[in-house]
């Protein structure tokens, strides 16, 4: 029975230990979201299936909640944004999103009528440039990516796309002096790999959504992660990327973590990539 009795007494210390370690972590967090910059999110969906359940005046209170002081917005269909945008234009800057329904993500490429879609788009709409485009190597020399790609060139637009180096290649092998953005530091988030293609391609920012766990695993901010972001301190921007009504639900712990491995960083470079390169892409002075 003594024996049982230490056991017990040693797994409830262990336990609230643990409670303690994660009481601290949670506090550590909000202290550093609640002394930290303004952030301007770079990639966020505000699609059907998140209307349904996150009006704008519940969005943009979000947005309030976490210092978030302007957002980039997509979605499908693009009408959702396009209404977000009217309810709060001097926050929202409006992607055009050109599928009109999630099923067309893995062929949107072969819909030859995209193309005319985007331009009449373009001429009408807020449009602020395009995306988010999710497109591989094999599909690469689609003619309708193509078409878009010298269509938002043409007018001097951004584009986010979600693809892997090949189809980076291939837009600049199109339209060499593009403004991309490559959405969550590519489909490998390699510190080497994405410092050679910023070397590569002077007008490519990236996009971090997603990548906060690589990025700082466990909190504590990567080397080579550090690294990079000190070297390249205007190529980069960060995002919570809503990609689903469930990223809305823990949206505030998301921002946490993005102003937790901000705070690790030099000041200046955290104040770039926390929203002055986005703020200077997308050309807001306030």
């Amino acid at each position: 029975m003594e024996q049982g009795h230490h056991y017990r007494v040693a797994s409830t210390l262990v336990i609230h230990d643990n409670i303690r370690s994660g009481l601290l972590l949670i506090l550590l967090l909000l202290a550093v979201t609640v002394n930290a910059e303004p952030l301007f999110d770079a990639h966020l969906h505000y699609s059907a299936a998140d209307a349904k359940v996150l009006g704008p005046k519940a969005l943009i209170e979000t947005l309030d909640r976490n210092a978030i002081s302007h957002a980039v917005v997509t979605g499908t269909p693009a009408s959702h944004v396009s209404d977000l945008y009217h309810y709060a234009p001097g926050r929202i800057i409006p992607l055009l999103g050109v599928y009109h329904n999630h099923v067309d993500k893995a062929d949107w490429h072969d819909d030859v009528s995209l193309p005319s879609y985007v331009e009449t788009e373009l001429k009408q709409g807020p449009w602020r440039g395009v995306g988010e485009l999710h497109i591989f190597a094999k599909d690469r020399h689609s003619p309708v990516f193509r078409s878009i790609v010298e269509l938002v060139s043409s007018r001097q637009l951004p584009m986010l796309i979600h693809g892997d180096p090949a189809v980076i290649d291939t837009v600049y092998d199109i339209a060499p002096t593009m403004q991309v953005i490559w959405a969550h530091a590519g489909t490998f988030p390699y510190p080497d790999l994405v410092a050679d293609y910023i070397q590569r391609y002077p007008m490519l920012l990236v996009d971090l959504s997603m990548r906060d766990e690589r990025i700082a695993p466990q909190g504590r901010l990567d080397d080579a992660w550090y690294e990079l972001f000190v070297t390249y301190p205007d190529r980069f921007m960060v995002g919570v990327d809503t990609y689903s009504p469930s990223r809305w639900q823990s949206f505030d712990a998301v921002v946490a973590r993005i102003q937790n491995w901000l705070s690790q960083l030099p000041e200046d470079v955290a104040a770039k990539l926390a929203y002055r390169n986005a703020k200077a892409l997308y050309k807001k002075s306030e």
